[in-house]
């Protein structure tokens, strides 16, 4: 219980913040947005149409539309989502912050709007729009979250190129792909992890340098490669994005004609990590 009220928290926070990208820096600058709040902008351009109250109608249409795709406590989340981001995107309609400079607006809406979205993917929820449809990429295809978003955003981007024009089109790609940066970070955290494989003729030394030097564990799998049919040891270790270079130099000093490949890892449970955690 006490959990889901900190997550409850997160989204509240997460939404206030992405309304306040949107009302001070987004619309004052007349750039464009990503996803529903993107039409939800070309609507207040065209014909002065409430921002709040059309994220309600869009996303509620989404949300009904997507809702099978995501899980009973992610749909609650996401409508708990839908409703505040509204909410502060009316009430912070008239808000306003005194600066000029457009290329400074720009950076910081998409670090607010970032860690806002970042905020409320995080603990398991999302903004509806196009967060449903990232997430189905992720989900179907493997697609990196914040990427899919991004993928999503940009085609409604685009489109709003005839009404904000050339330069602040750009402008607002550049918004974008800095909040796809802050809201990874948010979601990942600063100490993303790594998997490694390494293939080598020498896997019971570097296991071993592994073990005492890294106090790492390591996982041996059998193989073969299919030219040479040579049954080999395959080792698998997991560590955090700072001990990359340190494993690297452990394997060199052992085997400098390793194989190795390094492959970013989203989350990670067990020992020596984080717990895993009930999500229903």
């Amino acid at each position: 219980m006490k959990k889901r009220v900190i997550d409850i928290v997160f989204i509240i926070i997460g939404s206030f913040l992405f309304a306040l990208g949107v009302n001070l820096f987004i619309i004052p600058n007349e750039l464009g947005e990503g996803g529903v709040t993107g039409i939800t902008i070309i609507a207040y351009y065209l014909f002065k149409w409430s921002p709040g109250l059309v994220n309600l109608v869009l996303n509620s249409i989404l949300l009904l539309v997507g809702y099978k795709f995501l899980s009973k406590l992610t749909t609650v989340y996401t409508i708990i989502a839908v409703i505040f981001n509204s909410l502060f995107l009316h009430l912070t309609e008239g808000w306003s912050i005194s600066s000029n400079e457009i290329v400074v607006n720009s950076i910081f809406g998409g670090v607010i709007i970032g860690v806002g979205i970042g905020l409320i993917i995080r603990v398991g929820g999302t903004s509806a729009g196009s967060v449903i449809l990232a997430k189905l990429t992720h989900k179907y295809l493997g697609w990196n979250l914040s990427y899919g978003l991004l993928f999503f955003d940009l085609i409604v981007v685009f489109s709003s190129y005839f009404i904000i024009g050339a330069e602040k089109l750009m402008l607002t790609i550049m918004m974008l792909y800095i909040a796809t940066k802050v809201m990874q970070f948010i979601i990942e955290g600063i100490n993303s992890k790594k998997a490694i494989t390494i293939i080598s003729n020498e896997p019971d030394k570097i296991a071993q340098q592994v073990n005492n030097e890294m106090h790492r564990g390591v996982t041996v799998f059998s193989g073969s490669g299919y030219y040479t049919k040579a049954q080999k040891d395959i080792l698998y270790i997991v560590i955090s994005s700072q001990e990359v270079v340190k494993l690297k130099n452990i394997v060199k000093e052992v085997d400098k004609d390793a194989f190795i490949a390094i492959h970013d890892v989203r989350d990670v449970f067990g020992l020596g990590f984080g717990e895993i955690v009930k999500a229903d």
